[in-house]
C-alpha cells in the first residue's frame, strides 16, 4: 500500500510559490494563509543564483526543523535533466534524513520512472508532487499518478502551451479533464490548477477557479500572497451544494438505522450510499474554507 495515497488529509485550497534565493519572503509566506508553501528552486532563480538558492533552502530547512517545523514547506527543484537537478536532489537528501516536508515538487515529469529515480535518492519515503509539462507526460498521466511515492499532480500549463503550441486555453480543458481522470483513479486528491499570472485581474481569478471547481479541481497554486483569498472564495462550494450534502448525509445516517439501502431526500431526490463520498468531500471543503475564512478575518484585524 503506497502510504501516500492511503489517507485523506484535510483538503489543501492554497499553495504559495515563493523565490529560494529570497530568505526575507520566507518567513512571510510561512505567515499567510497557504496550505502550502512553495520554495522554488526552478523558474524563480536565475541560472548564476541557482547555487545560492540551494544553499538557502538547506538552511531554511535545517532551521524551521528545530522550530516551526517543515511541514508546509514543498521545494520545487530544477529538472533533473538540466545542471541544476542533480545537486539540488544531493543537497535535499542530506537534510530530509532528518526533516520532513510536505513534499518535493518534480517538473517536467514524462514517466513514473522519472518520479522512481527521484525518490532513489532519499533514505526514506519522501512525498513527491508531480508537474506534468509536456505532451509525453500527458499521454503517461496514468501510470505517473499511480506511481509509488506521487502525493499529488498537476499540470505545468505555461510549458505545456508551448510544447502543445497551443494559442488559446481551450485547447488545455481536454488535459485538465484528463489530469482529474487520472488523479482520481489512482486515489491521488483532486489537483491544484495552475497559477493564474495576472497578479490585478480579481474578476477573472474568481471566474477562472469557479470554472476548475467544475471542471474537477480543488485549490490553486499563487505567485502572490494577495491571490490567495480570491482563491479560497473561487473554490468555496455554493451554501446550496452544502446544504444538499449535508442534508443527503443525515438522511443516510438515518436509513442506515433502519436498513434501507436508498433514501429520499426532501426534494425528492432519491439517494444512496455511493453518493456519500462526494457529499463528504462537499462537507470538507466548505469546513476548511470557514477556518481559512477566519485566518484571513484574523489577518485583517
Amino acid at each position: 500500500m503506497d502510504p501516500f495515497k492511503a489517507h485523506s488529509p484535510a483538503p489543501e485550497l492554497t499553495a504559495l510559490y515563493v523565490p529560494a534565493d529570497r530568505p526575507d519572503r520566507h518567513d512571510k509566506a510561512l505567515a499567510t494563509i497557504a496550505d502550502v508553501v512553495i520554495v522554488d528552486l526552478e523558474d524563480a532563480v536565475a541560472p548564476s543564483r541557482k547555487d545560492a538558492a540551494r544553499r538557502e533552502v538547506v538552511d531554511l530547512l535545517r532551521h524551521r526543523s528545530s522550530g516551526s517545523g517543515t511541514a508546509r514547506l514543498c521545494v520545487r527543484v530544477n529538472p533533473v535533466s538540466s545542471p541544476w537537478g542533480r545537486a539540488d536532489l544531493e543537497a535535499l537528501a542530506e537534510v530530509l534524513a532528518d526533516v520532513t516536508v510536505h513534499s518535493i515538487r518534480l517538473p517536467k515529469v514524462e514517466s513514473a520512472q522519472d518520479v522512481d529515480s527521484v525518490r532513489a535518492c532519499f533514505e526514506r519515503d519522501v512525498p513527491v508532487s508531480v508537474l506534468v509539462e509536456t505532451a509525453v507526460g500527458v499521454e503517461r498521466l496514468g501510470q505517473i499518478a499511480a506511481a509509488h511515492g506521487v502525493a499529488s499532480v498537476a499540470l505545468g500549463e505555461a510549458d505545456l502551451r508551448s510544447d502543445l503550441r497551443l494559442t488559446g486555453d481551450g485547447g488545455l480543458d481536454w488535459v485538465r479533464s484528463r489530469l482529474v481522470v487520472a488523479a482520481r483513479a489512482a486515489g491521488l486528491p483532486p489537483p491544484m490548477m495552475s497559477v493564474h499570472p495576472r497578479l490585478n485581474d480579481d474578476e477573472g481569478l474568481l471566474r477562472s477557479c469557479a470554472a476548475g471547481r467544475a471542471a474537477g479541481f480543488l485549490g490553486r497554486t499563487a505567485v502572490h500572497p494577495r491571490q490567495l483569498p480570491l482563491i479560497v472564495e473561487g473554490f468555496a462550494p455554493e451554501p446550496a451544494q452544502v446544504e444538499k450534502a449535508e442534508s443527503l448525509l443525515a438522511a443516510l445516517a438515518r436509513g442506515r438505522q433502519v436498513a434501507a439501502g436508498v433514501v429520499v431526500l426532501p426534494d425528492g431526490q432519491m439517494a444512496d450510499a455511493a453518493m456519500a463520498a462526494a457529499a463528504e468531500h462537499v462537507v470538507a471543503v466548505h469546513q476548511r474554507v470557514q477556518v481559512l475564512r477566519q485566518m484571513c478575518g484574523a489577518a485583517q484585524a
